[in-house]
C-alpha cells in the first residue's frame, strides 16, 4: 500500500497519485495557484482516494468562500455515500471527521480533531497547515503558536517541510505577542525558502506590531520577487505594505498599491481580496483621505457575492464598503439579514456566536460611524473590544475596529477613554506616527 514521505497510508491512493498529493501539499504550503491542479490531478489518478477528496474539501473552506464550500459539501457527501469509510486509516477517519466538521459549519470542531491527529501524527503537514488556518480564521493566537510548536520536536530540521512548518510559527509567535523571536524565526524561514510568503507574511506583521513600519518597507522592497506575485498571497502582502506607507504619511503610494494590487478592474472577487481592500480604504477613510471612486466600485464587488450569512468577518468588511461608499441602506439590509438568519441558526455553526458576539455589534458601529454617531459607536464597540480575535482575522487586521473605536472617542466629549485608548497603544507602539498623531489631536481637544 502507498505512502506519503513521512509514511503515511494513502488508502486507495496509487503511487502517481501520491506523488499528486506531494506536488499539491507543497503548493498549498508555499501558496501557490496551482494546488488546485494538483489535487483535481490526484483525484483523477485515484477517485476514490481519501486522502485526495480530503484535500479537496479543505482547498473548497480554506478561501472562506460561502459558494465554494457549498460546492466542496456536495462533492464530499457523495465521496462518503460511495466509498465505504472503515478502509480508511485512523489517521484518515480523523481527517474525515475534521473535514465532515467543517463543512457541517462547526469551524472550531475542526480545529480541535486536528490538534487531536496531530498529537499521534505530528509529521501530518496537512493537518498542521489547515489546522494553523483555521486557528487564524478563529483568531486564537495561543493555538497559532502551539498548534506549531507543539508539533516541531517531531520533525527533521532538513525535512523540506520543517522551513515552512517554522514560518508558520513565526506567526503564531507574532500573534500571540512574541514579536522579536518571531522575526527571528521568520526571517530564518525566509532564508531557507526565500518564496515561503507565509514566513514573509509573519515578519511583516512582527515590523506591524513593533512599529518599524519602514524596516518593513525594506524588507518587502528587498523580496518583492520572491511575493509580489503568482501566489494566493500576494494580495494581502500588498495590504502590508500599504499599511506601511500610510503610516509613513505616504497617501498617494497608498492608493497606487490599491489601483495596482489590491481592487481594480481586473480583480476576481474574492472574498480574501476584497475585505483587505475595505481594510485598507476604512483606514483612510478614518483618516479623512480623499478616496476618490474606489468605494463605489468595492461597494459594487461586494453586492456582486450576494453572500449569505457565513463569515463573520467577511461581513464587517463587506459593510465598511456599503458605508464608505454611502451605501447606507444596503448595510442596514446585511445587518437586518443577520440578525434575521440568527434566529433559526443552529447553535453548532461557529459563526453563530461570531456573528452575534462580534459581528454584528462591529457592523452597527461601523454604520454609526458613517453617519457621525460618535457616542454609539463608543457604546457598541467599547464592551467588545478585547473579544474582537473572536471573529477571526490578525491583530493587524482588527485594528481597523480598534481605531475605529479610537476615532469616535476623539470625536465625543469622553476624553479619559481616548487618553486611555491611546496610552495602550504609545506603550505598545512609541514610534508608530498614527499614536503619536492622535495623542497630538487630543491634547489639542482636551486644551481648547
Amino acid at each position: 500500500m502507498a505512502t506519503d514521505r513521512h509514511a503515511h497510508t494513502m488508502t486507495h491512493t496509487g503511487a502517481d497519485a501520491v506523488r499528486h498529493y506531494e506536488n499539491a501539499l507543497d503548493s498549498l504550503l508555499f501558496f501557490r495557484e496551482d494546488v488546485g491542479d494538483e489535487v483535481a490531478a490526484l483525484l483523477g489518478a485515484a477517485p476514490r482516494s481519501v486522502m485526495g477528496n480530503v484535500f479537496r474539501a479543505y482547498l473548497g473552506l480554506l478561501g472562506t468562500e460561502e459558494k465554494d464550500a457549498a460546492e466542496a459539501a456536495r462533492a464530499f457527501r457523495a465521496y462518503r455515500r460511495e466509498v465505504p469509510g472503515p478502509g480508511a486509516t485512523p489517521r484518515e477517519r480523523m481527517h474525515v471527521a475534521a473535514a465532515s466538521a467543517w463543512l457541517d459549519g462547526d469551524l472550531h470542531g475542526a480545529g480541535r480533531l486536528l490538534a487531536d491527529l496531530v498529537v499521534t501524527y505530528p509529521k501530518d503537514a496537512l493537518a498542521l497547515a489547515v489546522g494553523h488556518q483555521i486557528d487564524f480564521f478563529t483568531g486564537n493566537a495561543v493555538l497559532l503558536r502551539d498548534r506549531i510548536g507543539g508539533a516541531l520536536a517531531a520533525w527533521d530540521t532538513d525535512d523540506p517541510h520543517h522551513g515552512l512548518l517554522r514560518g508558520m510559527y513565526a506567526f503564531g509567535l507574532e500573534e500571540a505577542g512574541h514579536y522579536a523571536l518571531a522575526e527571528r524565526v521568520g526571517l530564518e524561514a525566509v532564508e531557507r525558502n526565500p518564496r515561503d510568503v507565509w514566513g514573509i507574511h509573519a515578519v511583516v506583521h512582527s515590523y506591524e506590531m513593533q512599529g518599524r513600519h519602514e524596516d518593513g518597507i525594506r524588507y518587502l522592497d528587498a523580496r518583492t520577487d520572491d511575493w509580489a506575485s503568482g501566489n494566493y498571497l500576494n494580495v494581502h502582502n500588498w495590504w502590508h505594505y500599504a499599511l506601511y506607507l500610510m503610516e509613513t504619511g505616504r497617501t498617494d503610494k497608498v492608493l497606487a498599491v490599491y489601483d495596482a494590487a489590491l481592487h481594480h478592474d481586473g480583480s476576481g472577487g474574492a472574498a480574501m481580496e476584497l475585505l483587505d481592500a475595505s481594510a485598507l480604504l476604512w483606514r483612510l477613510y478614518l483618516a479623512g483621505a480623499d478616496t476618490g471612486g474606489r468605494w463605489a466600485a468595492l461597494a459594487d464587488a461586494w453586492a456582486r457575492r450576494a453572500d449569505g450569512a457565513y463569515y463573520a468577518f467577511n461581513d464587517v468588511h463587506a459593510v465598511m464598503a456599503y458605508v464608505g461608499a454611502g451605501r447606507v441602506p444596503e448595510a442596514e439590509r446585511l445587518v437586518r439579514d443577520r440578525e434575521s438568519w440568527l434566529r433559526d441558526a443552529a447553535p453548532t455553526l461557529s459563526n453563530v456566536p461570531m456573528t452575534a458576539r462580534v459581528g454584528l455589534p462591529a457592523c452597527r458601529a461601523v454604520i454609526a460611524y458613517g453617519q457621525g454617531r460618535h457616542e454609539d459607536v463608543v457604546d457598541l464597540l467599547l464592551p467588545i473590544r478585547h473579544r474582537f480575535q473572536d471573529f477571526g482575522g490578525s491583530h493587524a487586521q482588527r485594528d481597523a475596529l480598534q481605531k475605529t473605536l479610537l476615532e469616535a472617542s476623539l470625536r465625543t466629549t469622553r476624553h479619559d477613554l481616548a487618553r486611555t485608548l491611546l496610552s495602550e497603544r504609545l506603550n505598545l507602539r512609541a514610534a508608530c506616527p498614527y499614536n503619536r498623531s492622535a495623542w497630538a489631536r487630543l491634547l489639542r481637544r482636551t486644551s481648547a
